[in-house]
């Protein structure tokens, strides 16, 4: 069954973001709010400012995310509608008045991510010039636009470079060409989006806390899915923030968390001493171009 939504969305700003490209892929007629960062997209949507926030998880160049996975552990009670797949395109822009001496650029700036992204170029290229973060690559090419009197540059993308009025003086410039970033929306609703274009797998994420100090734990959770042949896409520990070697895991599930097996497992993991955070059952769907 198909649900429409009319909602207040926030998502990682300023406008520009590959975070609103996502938003706008499957919220294209609500509206879109831009925070600063992902605490305070979070932050919106436990306060009530917002109904869903749309937040990146992952980068297939990257890694995870780790304020966004944190932030859901520690500071949040939110559930994941669903998850937008997008492909990533970084390039290297300038303002106007520097096109001619772009190669003279003395700064540049965009999100760590991105940053890390295009490492090789950025190494050959312009090894001596210094790298400074933002909280996202709009955010970077929002500063460039600002500061026309210095020689700086932005990493970001073209939707960016046209909110700005930005020169893109170098394209694809990331190390890799499968670059994709995946995002989760947010809500304090456990539910789904589910429309038409969504791929076909239902994916659960749990976060799942193993009893202390007690060995062979792990190998008992991963059992606990295996012979009931639920397949696992993806298994993160991160710190718990109690002390050094103390961990949790993000474990993402090829299954409805309804499904009977599903629920046999979680209870076979409280059983085991675990602690179990469901994020909720969702479909992913795919952005269809890359800006």
């Amino acid at each position: 069954m198909t649900k429409e939504w009319e909602n207040r969305v926030a998502f990682l700003g300023p406008k520009g973001t590959f975070t609103e490209l996502a938003t706008k892929e499957l919220f294209p007629n609500d509206w879109v709010i831009p925070y600063r960062t992902i605490p305070e997209c979070i932050e919106a949507v436990n306060s009530g400012q917002v109904d869903i926030a749309v937040v990146p998880v992952e980068n297939a160049l990257e890694g995870s995310v780790p304020l966004t996975i944190d932030y859901l552990f520690h500071e949040s009670n939110l559930y994941i509608l669903a998850e937008v797949l997008s492909p990533i395109e970084q390039h290297l822009m300038v303002h106007k008045d520097h096109v001619e001496q772009w190669e003279e650029i003395n700064n540049i700036y965009s999100h760590p991510h991105a940053l890390a992204q295009c490492h090789k170029f950025l190494h050959y290229r312009f090894k001596s010039v210094p790298l400074n973060q933002t909280t996202s690559t709009a955010a970077a090419a929002q500063f460039v636009s600002e500061h026309p009197e210095e020689k700086i540059a932005a990493i970001a993308n073209t939707a960016a470079a046209a909110q700005y009025d930005l020169k893109i003086v170098e394209d694809n410039i990331h190390d890799f060409h499968f670059n994709h970033t995946r995002f989760f929306v947010l809500s304090k609703r456990n539910d789904r989006i589910e429309r038409e274009d969504h791929l076909d797998s239902l994916k659960t994420t749990l976060m799942i806390k193993l009893p202390s100090d007690r060995s062979g734990s792990l190998h008992q959770v991963l059992s606990v899915f295996a012979w009931r042949q639920i397949n696992m896409s993806k298994i993160e520990s991160r710190p718990l923030k109690t002390g050094l070697g103390d961990y949790f895991f993000i474990v993402d599930l090829l299954e409805d968390e309804n499904a009977p097996l599903m629920q046999g497992a979680m209870e076979e993991l409280r059983a085991l001493g675990c602690s179990v955070k469901s994020l909720g059952s969702y479909f992913t769907y795919k952005q269809k171009t890359a800006h």
